[in-house]
């Protein structure tokens, strides 16, 4: 008979206790887990994301129901252990059942603090602490209503920073002098409460929140000095306290936390606790690295082999709100017999702090540049001496008194036995160990085979910078400030400020307006400046085909023996027989096969290039335009056969796809853009996962946007549902808009959903009746002027055999 092992708490400590005891002793217990909530486990470090929109509460998911019973676990979710009978190993749960226990693990967490105040029981005043809240927080969020915050902790600014990316003015109200007073010093603080008041935020200080003011739901928090701060919702982020009425009923000896000795053992020899319930010599922790390092002992001793114990980690912090570097750990404020190393540039937003003690590494403070952190936390976490680093200590591992090193610099004097991700315990030589053996070269893949920022996420910076020191070349995401190339200083969003501002319509007046380093500048700039300023002037800026890349060039797309495939547009999948015998011709004449794409095109590759203007005027003779399946522009739209044709369509799909293609076609675009319409939810036509996809329903149409299908799968999110088929057109012509205004040049529409935000996109297009219609109408006005056929252009008229020395000169010059 296996052993029973009932585990009370589903969260991420219990999640992974259970975890490492079925990776270390998969057959020796029957596990029942308790769970108090209705679901698997999931990240609660991501609910400020997903309350920001970000990401979906499903994103956020670690073990979802059927892992547990595929592992052999039994999960009661929903229910509450109300008491322990220590005496006959039961445990009983809210719903009157009794659980038997050999072995019993408390994971039973922490709860918000809720301050006292009159008004508190009011509706829409909320804590921060589970999807429940996060849910209930949404049902109120709305662009133009108002959100206070009371407490200036990393919690309390996340949900702030949430509440403000979905719309809300939001005012955060701290007791203390600065922000973070645990993490941070006056100096970080005052940098970062400057950084949220520029992204928005009202930060208010040194003060204190009196009452609740309202009727049944709350409309404002009266402060101390008598002003009334008006509110929608009220949040209050103060702190934590840890759930131990379990364990005190029951006799456990408790204090602040449940007591634990360094293998997570209470007194009772039989029950074990980890996590944010926990009392560890004198300390309680709230953050997710030690709980895990805690359920790994937990599990140690649960499997047998009784030799890990648990000892105090460095406590580290890192802020999740975007464009935000801030990074603190271990002791920050100093203090007697300490030293400080101070570097900071109020001008550049950056601070750093180094606290020193006996030449050892105390705490770092780090604002604004933090790609050293994981050097720092090595060397506090080991105790290392640091008198031969202290003349370059502030400037980071690799350094030679430069501040301006490069990451794979700092990855390159990485031991293989440095620790990434401190929540997973996963090291350098892990990680590029996997990346060699598995042949991984994104992030994600990394996550799914190492675990290293699968958590809390702080470390994905540095895995990126690993896969790039790895692989070669730049996997990190690209920051806002990052130069456009190397011929200038200036990032994508302040060359399209100063082509907009200044009215620059050329690249020659382009480059001398921003003082280009390269006078003629390269091929990774030229067509991101070609393509700013036709999206900008259409019209009036000249498109310049010598700015474009090799296929936009020769409107086909080269392959690797160094012929073109020729794709001519079917309409909405569309052909007949007379532009089958005209591709046929073609394919005979030249010796080629036809292919049928993904994109319900008709290929003609191997074509050779200087017989390329022949066949693109021979097909656009026949009326057959070209494709633009090489071209960073609306490429084809996909659509089933619809209601006309299928039992199960719902709308006219054909119909709509055939509009759609006729009406974006030629639309020049940031990244290449794929449309879909599908006819029903059953989604023949992949509408989900492409940058914009309409989906039939009884009613009308879902609008799905932001979605990829590439080395990188993401789904669609949903935009919104419409009635008509017009209002889909206008939509995505609102869409098309509002992403050639803000994307940044070779960014897909996801990635740009991405960095703008869900929300942002909602406001403009959905929320927003005239900002919708306004892009649209800027759509089309630009459609009508940029919306030519090239092989007519370059394949009827004129001298073929000058259009292709024209082409060769192109390539010479680029």
């Amino acid at each position: 008979m296996k052993e029973k092992l009932v585990l009370v708490g589903n969260g991420m400590a219990g999640a992974r206790l259970l975890e490492e005891v079925l990776a270390l002793a998969p057959d020796r217990y029957a596990v029942t887990v308790i769970g108090e909530e209705p679901h698997g486990n999931y990240n609660r470090i991501l609910l400020s994301q997903v309350l920001s929109g970000e990401k979906r509460f499903d994103e956020t998911l670690l073990n979802d129901e059927s892992w547990y019973a595929q592992h052999g676990a039994t999960l009661l979710a929903g229910r509450k252990a109300v008491a322990l009978n220590r005496g006959r190993r039961q445990v009983i749960a809210s719903d009157g059942s009794i659980i038997d226990y050999d072995r019993l693990v408390l994971a039973t967490g922490a709860r918000s603090i809720e301050l006292p105040l009159p008004g508190s029981h009011l509706r829409n005043v909320l804590t921060f602490r589970n999807i429940a809240e996060v849910e209930a927080m949404l049902q109120v969020a709305r662009p133009g209503r108002k959100a206070v915050v009371i407490g200036g902790g990393l919690l309390g600014l996340e949900a702030a920073w949430g509440l403000s990316h979905r719309g809300m003015s939001v005012t955060v109200i701290h007791l203390m002098d600065r922000l973070m007073e645990r993490q941070l010093d006056a100096p970080a603080a005052a940098l970062l409460k400057r950084s949220l008041e520029e992204r928005g935020l009202s930060v208010l200080v040194d003060t204190e929140s009196q009452a609740l003011v309202g009727q049944t739901k709350v409309e404002g928090v009266r402060l101390r000095d008598g002003r009334v701060l008006p509110a929608d919702l009220v949040v209050m982020a103060v702190g934590i306290r840890p759930n131990i009425e379990l364990a005190q009923q029951s006799g456990i000896q408790c204090e602040r936390g449940i007591l634990v000795n360094d293998s997570m053992q209470t007194f009772d020899p039989r029950i074990y606790a980890v996590g944010e319930c926990v009392q560890h010599d004198g300390h309680v922790y709230g953050l997710v690295a030690p709980l895990f390092k805690q359920a790994k002992v937990c599990a140690n001793h649960l499997a047998g082999a009784g030799f890990a114990r648990y000892q105090d980690s460095v406590l580290a912090t890192k802020l999740k709100i975007t464009g935000i570097d801030l990074y603190s750990a271990g002791n920050v404020t100093g203090g007697e017999g300490y030293e400080e190393l101070v570097l900071e540039d109020p001008k550049r937003g950056v601070y750093k702090k180094l606290v020193i003690r006996d030449n050892k590494l105390a705490g770092a403070l780090l604002y604004g540049e933090t790609e050293n952190e994981s050097w720092y936390y090595d060397l506090m976490r080991d105790g290392s001496d640091i008198t031969e680093l202290r003349s370059n200590l502030l400037f980071g591992r690799g350094h030679g008194g430069d501040a301006g090193h490069s990451g794979h610099m700092a990855v390159a004097a990485m031991s293989d036995d440095t620790e990434v991700c401190g929540c997973n315990g996963v090291t350098k030589g892990q990680i590029v160990q996997a990346i060699a053996e598995k042949g991984l070269f994104t992030v994600e893949e990394v996550r799914l085979h190492t675990k290293a920022s699968a958590s809390c996420g702080s470390c994905t910076g540095k895995v990126e910078q690993i896969l790039g020191f790895t692989l070669g070349g730049d996997y990190s995401a690209a920051p806002k400030e990052k130069p456009l190339c190397t011929c200038t200083d200036h990032s994508h969003a302040e060359v399209r400020r100063a082509i907009r501002e200044q009215h620059l319509t050329s690249l020659a007046e382009t480059m001398s307006f921003l003082e280009w380093k390269t006078p003629d500048g390269c091929p990774k700039c030229r067509p991101a400046l070609n393509f700013y300023l036709i999206a900008t002037w259409p019209g009036e800026a000249k498109d310049d085909p010598l700015a474009r890349a090799h296929n936009e060039r020769v409107h086909a797309n080269i392959q690797q023996d160094g012929t073109y495939s020729v794709v001519p547009r079917c309409w909405g999948g569309l052909t007949n027989a007379t532009e089958l015998k005209v591709v046929a011709g073609i394919a005979e004449r030249y010796g080629v096969p036809v292919k049928i794409t993904g994109g319900q095109r008709l290929a003609i590759p191997f074509i050779k290039k200087e017989d390329l203007p022949k066949v693109w005027g021979e097909l656009a003779e026949h009326g057959m335009t070209s494709g633009f399946a090489y071209g960073k522009a609306v490429r084809s739209v996909k659509s089933c056969v619809g209601k006309g044709l299928c039992r199960f369509g719902t709308q006219d799909s054909l119909g709509l796809g055939i509009r759609m293609e006729k009406t974006f076609w030629g639309a020049w675009t940031a990244h290449k853009f794929k449309m879909g319409v599908s006819g029903c939810p059953r989604n023949c036509a992949e509408s989900t996962i492409k940058d914009f996809g309409a989906v039939g329903v009884d009613s009308g149409w879902e609008i799905h946007v932001g979605g990829t299908c590439g080395v990188r799968v993401r789904p669609t999110d949903l935009l919104t549902k419409v009635k008509t088929d017009d209002e889909v057109i206008e939509y995505a012509a609102a869409f098309l808009q509002l992403y050639r205004d803000e994307g940044y040049y070779m960014e897909r529409s996801s990635a740009w959903i991405e960095r703008a935000g869900l929300p942002h996109v909602k406001h403009r297009i959905v929320e927003c009746d005239n900002s919708r219609k306004d892009l649209a109408t800027r759509f089309f006005t630009a459609q009508a002027t940029a919306q030519v056929d090239p092989w007519v252009e370059r394949g009827t008229k004129g001298d073929q055999r000058m259009e292709y020395e024209m082409l060769e000169i192109a390539d010479m010059a680029a």
